[in-house]
């Protein structure tokens, strides 16, 4: 170790603040690589283990193969785990007291597909003959149909056919049913006999209204042939964005007709073939990457440089007896390395740790609040060290470059002296005059006192500004992304769906009584159309109209409408959540209406997702509804409406229009009189009944008591399960995020103005030593706290709006919606911003107050 470095790492130990000031910056700036870095990677691992968990690990199927082809795939060496899997068909369940679900509905498995997919045995073993079956313990509770584990079972099994129609149906359509009975057959294809050696919990796949109870057999792939197929469904070795060119070269080479991917599953590895979403995904990486990797830099910068004037007499000397500018230069690199050498193992360390422990108290919500099995790991990947440890290495090398550039370039005299910060000239500390008529003279020295050394002040407001546009940014992005999330997820608000052609508004009341029925609405829904003018189109619309002029009709473009009437304690309930009066709408003679005047949809030529106005109106103006006869293309007035209020709000159970339609709600009572001139309007009205239920599993059961089987219900409790899980897991990641970002800003912010407020002793005890009293003192401190957050907003405020509209942008690639500005969080940063640094900068102050004026006047920067 030569001389130099022998005297920096002198220094170093004789400056402990200092230096510890120094650590304790770089800690954090590391801290927050590595908490964010590990953040990510553990919050998709919850995911992808979640995902797993529900619905099975796969990741490409080979639709249809036959003994050849499954060879093929077996024999690729991307293929990790082969799953062999068939839907088999149906049988008749004799005696089954769920109308809705007569039939066995038979599935096949190798036996890697009973470890790869979530099937649960609740008694006896799986199968592993091809004449063995384990059956739905469901069969047994719902159907109330008793099969012991040994008997044997002689079925007929088909496919269930509808007349005139070429493909088959499954289980995600319910029992197809008019009223004369079923209007669906089953064609059958086999007869086999089966011994049941087990009973399973209900598959996650098999959804309520599914029509048939699942059992699963086993397939041995040596008792296929080249006539009998199956799916191969594939686990890869690598899960990389070249999958999906070499599964379609595979299916290519060896004449397999089709492939479909586990998209759901695959998004979570960062993994998809729709070019718009892998450019979003990558964009936004980019911008966040950037946005920390600037903060960190600036951390540490601040820890190098708001002190380079307490080195620059060190360094002085150092020159005084020759040392070269090559030397200094090396001198400041070397204590950068000391430091990095040590902050960076504390600062990853730290992050690991504050992880972990953030964990611990999330897991706890989530496993209660979600009933989730799968926990939060800190999940550390070699990856995402390196990148940590890197990141950290090049962003000290940035922040000490440039304190190293000065310091090579003072000279022995000014350094010695400390002249070459503190500038003094009139035009350099010159004030406006106002300052003193409005503030006071403890305000114009607070100003000039920030102006004789620049490099500190520019120092300070630099980190205020780069913890405004990290914690604005994060909280736009953060928001944007659960905007996005819910965007791309169906909006259900519901558990249990009842709809029966047959059944009117006074037939589905019985079901409302039912036990665990916490909230129930009757939706009464009438087809209309309405002629609306082109200048009340939404800007998608007038993008299709300037393309195509036709679609316009003397100005006007046709709208369909879909009238929904709600029962009057519905009504009432959503007028309140709209935000308006209910009774403003009940009169029948003008019928006045909500209008909801947003709309989401997927535009699946683009294969954005869209959230838009569904029409540009206002409160007052009236739309004329028609009815459209298909038959003659003749139009039927049938009423007009006035607009009540527009909304973004959707009733329980209905679900956004796409663009081009209109909902329109009313009260049931304003719906009779509008359709009551138009017979054929009001015998097309629509009666469904939407519920929510403590227990929708017991209340489906009493449903299939009661109803036929021309009613279908559908219970999407589950898959609604799932997307309020989704949306509370990312709020959890969101949140998370915006806290630890903050408590690094808010910790950057002290770090930084305590720093500068300690080398300030002698200036503090010289204006002390002049007269200024306590109170005035503090009303210099004020005035000083103010202007550093005055000055940062001006700065920050507008650098936080072009990122935030860069993220926007980027999001523009796959989800399109208003730009909005996160006004909540610019005016939390506006007030917090002068409490943090008020509080930083009367805590520094505090100890400084402690101190003897004759030791502070002597006191020297070294």
């Amino acid at each position: 170790m030569n001389i130099i470095n022998k005297l920096t790492i002198r220094h170093l130990k004789e400056n402990k603040r200092r230096t510890l000031v120094t650590i304790i910056g770089v800690i954090i700036s590391v801290a927050m690589i590595s908490a964010v870095a590990t953040l990510g990677v553990s919050f998709l691992n919850l995911m992808i283990r979640d995902h797993i968990a529900t619905n099975g690990e796969w990741h490409v199927k080979y639709n249809a193969v036959n003994e050849e082809q499954i060879q093929a795939i077996e024999n690729d060496d991307q293929t990790k785990k082969l799953i062999l899997s068939n839907d088999l068909g149906y049988a008749k369940l004799e005696r089954s007291e769920n109308k809705g679900k007569p039939y066995l509905f038979f599935k096949e498995y190798n036996s890697a597909g009973f470890q790869q997919f979530p099937i649960e045995l609740a008694e006896g073993r799986l199968p592993f003959t091809e004449n063995e079956i384990v059956i739905s313990e469901d069969i047994a509770n719902n159907a109330k149909v008793a099969y012991n584990i040994g008997d044997k079972l002689t079925l007929d099994i088909g496919k269930r056919m509808l007349a005139g129609e070429e493909n088959p149906l499954g289980q995600n359509y319910p029992l197809q049913t008019d009223e004369n009975g079923t209007t669906e057959e089953l064609k059958i294809q086999a007869t086999e006999t089966f011994t049941i050696v087990g009973t399973i919990k209900r598959p996650t796949w098999e959804q309520a209204w599914s029509p048939g109870y699942t059992v699963i057999k086993y397939v041995d792939k040596n008792a296929l042939n080249s006539t009998r197929t199956v799916d191969a469904v594939v686990v890869l070795e690598d899960v990389k964005g070249s999958l999906y060119k070499h599964s379609e070269t595979i299916a290519k080479e060896n004449g397999i007709n089709s492939v479909s991917y586990n998209d759901d599953l695959l998004r979570f590895y960062g993994v998809t073939n729709n070019d718009n979403l892998r450019m979003t995904l990558f964009s936004l990486a980019g911008i966040i990457m950037a946005v920390v990797i600037i903060g960190s830099v600036a951390l540490i910068y601040n820890a190098f440089a708001i002190s380079v004037s307490e080195r620059s007499r060190h360094l002085g000397m150092l020159s005084s007896v020759g040392a070269t500018r090559k030397q200094k230069r090396n001198s400041v690199f070397f204590e950068g390395a000391v430091i990095g050498a040590i902050s960076i193992p504390i600062g990853i360390l730290s992050g690991l740790a504050g992880i972990g422990v953030t964990f611990s108290f999330i897991n706890s919500y989530l496993e209660g609040a979600l009933n989730v099995s799968e926990k939060l790991k800190v999940i550390v990947t070699p990856a995402s060290l390196i990148v940590a440890c890197l990141i950290s290495i090049i962003t000290i090398f940035i922040s000490t470059y440039i304190p190293a550039k000065r310091a090579s370039k003072v000279s022995a005299i000014d350094a010695i002296r400390q002249t070459q910060d503190i500038k003094l000239s009139r035009k350099s500390v010159k004030t406006s005059k106002m300052v003193r008529k409005l503030f006071g003279i403890e305000a114009e020295i607070g100003l000039k006192n920030l102006k004789r050394n620049k490099k500190r002040y520019q120092a300070t407001v630099f980190s205020l500004v780069i913890s405004i546009v990290l914690f604005l940014t994060v909280s736009f992005f953060t928001e944007n992304l659960k905007k996005s999330l819910e965007l791309s997820q169906e909006n259900i608000n519901f558990d249990i769906q009842v709809i029966n052609d047959q059944m009117d508004k006074d037939d589905l009341l019985e079901f409302t009584n039912l036990d665990y029925v916490t909230e129930s609405t009757i939706v009464q829904t009438a087809g209309l159309m309405a002629w609306i003018e082109e200048d009340q189109l939404p800007h998608e619309l007038k993008k299709q109209v300037e393309n195509d002029p036709s679609m316009l009709k003397d100005g006007k473009y046709f709208y369909y409408v879909r009238l929904h009437g709600l029962d009057k304690e519905s009504f009432e309930k959503y007028a309140v959540k709209v935000g308006t009066d209910s009774s403003q709408f009940a009169n029948t003679e003008t019928p006045t209406a909500i209008i909801v005047d947003h709309i989401s949809y997927q535009d699946y030529e683009s294969g954005k997702f869209v959230e838009t106005k569904s029409i540009e109106t206002k409160v007052g103006n009236t739309i004329d509804l028609v009815r459209l006869n298909y038959e003659n293309d003749e139009e039927q007035y049938v009423n007009t409406i006035e607009i009540g209020a527009l909304t973004t709000q959707l009733p329980m159970g209905i679900s956004s229009s796409g663009p081009g339609g209109l909902d329109i709600i009313v009260s049931e009572d304003v719906l009779t009189k509008i359709v009551s001139d138009s017979e054929t309007t009001k015998n097309e009205i629509q009666a469904e009944l939407y519920m929510n239920s403590s227990n929708p599993m017991a209340t489906q059961e009493e449903l299939d008591k009661m109803t036929d089987s021309g009613t279908h219900v559908y219970n999407v409790y589950q898959r609604r399960q799932e997307q309020e899980q989704m949306v509370v897991m990312i709020s959890i990641f969101t949140y998370g995020f915006i806290a630890l970002i903050s408590l690094i800003s808010i910790a950057n912010i002290f770090n930084t103005i305590s720093t500068s407020i300690s080398l300030r002793k002698r200036e503090f005890a010289m204006l002390r030593s002049v007269g200024m009293t306590p109170k005035g003192f503090n009303k210099m401190i004020n005035y000083e706290s103010i202007f550093y957050g005055v000055k940062a907003l001006l700065y920050g405020l507008p650098i936080s709006l072009a990122v935030m509209y860069l993220i926007y942008w980027s999001l523009r690639n796959t989800f399109e919606y208003g730009f909005n500005l996160p006004w909540v969080s610019i005016l939390f940063v506006v007030i917090i911003i002068f409490v943090i640094v008020g509080a930083a900068m009367l805590y520094s102050i505090q100890k400084i107050k402690k101190e003897n004026i004759i030791d502070g006047l002597k006191q020297e920067s070294i």
